[in-house]
């Protein structure tokens, strides 16, 4: 090999990892980083809902809010965001939406919509008869909010779910929050062919590689601005 193609490999070598860099970068940034100020030595990787909790739930204040969320929404101390937010002061937790699996992941079939024993709030399902929110389920709500653990690759039916979830909270002028949670897998690597912008389904919400380095709440906003979702 000459060495004008040597140097050209060790460029694109380069590009490469300043590119993987900077992703795991905005991921843990995105994912972790406490919007308080935080010593050194006391400083922990925080989720989405452990930062809304540090807030005192303060952005969803006065709100009517709808949580889709299943077994994996709790926080740090494992306890859940379904009751976490039924209790937080001056927030009006006023619906739960299930995912496939349902609301508490013991479902291998599709779900009915359904009553939460412990709340007393709809369980609206979607993965039943309808796998987007209806308007009939947006009504009244001013916030809904998604917290689910992603698997790290695209098939995963919950980026889909989230994706829909968007489209019609945008329809709807209703604000959509992401209390994102780090990549399981590292978001280091990128592997895999990507999705075909044809063959995009529930499995497959939008063209990505099989494992996309991406946390949920990077993917809800590339999905926001590639699909000018609202």
């Amino acid at each position: 090999m000459t060495d004008t193609g040597m140097r050209m490999r060790e460029s694109g070598r380069s590009i490469i990892r300043l590119f993987l860099s900077l992703r795991f970068f905005l991921s843990v940034f995105i994912c972790v980083h406490p919007w308080f100020p935080v010593s050194a030595s006391a400083a922990q990787t925080l989720t989405g809902i452990d930062v809304l909790e540090a807030q005192k739930f303060a952005p969803l204040a006065g709100k009517r809010v709808g949580l889709i969320t299943n077994q994996t929404g709790v926080d740090r101390n494992r306890r859940s965001t379904i009751d976490l937010l039924a209790h937080a002061p001056g927030v009006k937790l006023v619906a739960l939406f299930s995912p496939e699996h349902g609301i508490r992941g013991t479902f291998d079939a599709r779900v009915s919509s359904t009553t939460d024993e412990a709340t007393g709030l709809p369980v609206y399902s979607l993965y039943g008869e309808t796998e987007r929110p209806t308007d009939a389920m947006l009504a009244g709500l001013d916030v809904l909010v998604f917290d689910i653990q992603d698997a790290g690759v695209r098939f995963y039916t919950y980026i889909t779910t989230m994706g829909y979830a968007m489209e019609a909270a945008a329809a709807h002028h209703v604000a959509f929050y992401v209390l994102d949670r780090p990549d399981p897998l590292g978001g280091e690597r990128i592997e895999g062919p990507v999705l075909d912008r044809d063959r995009t389904n529930f499995v497959g919400y939008f063209p990505m590689p099989v494992r996309m380095a991406m946390t949920l709440g990077e993917m809800a906003q590339m999905f926001n601005a590639e699909k000018k979702i609202g």
